[in-house]
């Protein structure tokens, strides 16, 4: 059977209580995209309210927007794909071999907590998958308990963005908190490169995390190898 992979977006567009505009970081889409497709790994891409996904207008300025993300930009039939997601509720995890969880700071506010994304994060762990998320995307494991109440990153390797590269963004006064310090609340081993905004993944058995959007190539290229791997991880 082809594999096949189901990659969660945010569908919130600003900051909550600041006219500020966000949403999906793009990039972090595209280059795990790409890696999946070049390799002919079905992929089936969703939100959490079903519709249009918001995209962090930063993410495809002049400064940010590079070559490959601006080539998907301007592709009318991946960005309609974008403009008509499907919500994950509709979603049932038994098709997929693997779960990605993209970024932008919109995750933020509706990746935490989420009982449609930790039903599908369980169902997918339960048959064997693997469980992806780079930068915000780390959101999607916060405030997710087992049932001894346990939380999911407790004790788990992995990385997200840091409380630097935050500061560095200008969106510390923004944010309802911060990733590197709820994730060491909540127990997780996290640990981060030793410069900000260069690319860094951790995988953890099943778990593949990146920690910024220069991550995403290098969190698809080990999701990719554990797909293709003789044996799911078990």
């Amino acid at each position: 059977m082809p594999k096949k992979v189901l990659i969660v977006n945010t569908s919130v567009d600003h900051f909550e209580n600041f006219d500020v505009a966000t949403g999906l970081w793009l990039g972090e889409l595209v280059h795990f995209y790409d890696v999946m497709h070049r390799n002919h790994i079905q992929m089936d891409i969703v939100n959490t309210k079903g519709g249009a996904t918001p995209i962090d207008p930063v993410s495809t300025s002049k400064l940010m927007l590079d070559k490959l993300t601006k080539q998907y930009q301007n592709n009318q039939a991946f960005m309609q794909l974008l403009e008509t997601s499907p919500s994950i509720k509709t979603i049932n995890p038994k098709d997929y071999d693997a779960v990605y969880f993209t970024g932008g700071h919109g995750v933020m506010y509706d990746f935490p907590g989420n009982p449609d994304i930790q039903r599908v994060i369980s169902k997918i762990r339960e048959q064997g998958g693997i469980v992806s998320a780079v930068c915000h995307g780390i959101c999607a494991f916060l405030d997710f308990k087992d049932t001894n109440g346990v939380y999911y990153v407790s004790g788990k390797k992995l990385t997200g963005f840091s409380n630097f590269e935050e500061k560095l963004a200008y969106r510390k006064k923004l944010v309802p908190f911060m990733l590197e310090d709820q994730l060491f609340a909540q127990g997780a081993d996290y640990t981060k490169a030793a410069l900000p905004f260069r690319p860094y993944t951790v995988t953890d058995y099943h778990l593949v995390t990146g920690q910024n959007p220069q991550s995403p190539k290098r969190v698809a290229k080990k999701v990719l190898a554990l797909l293709n791997a003789k044996d799911k991880i078990k």
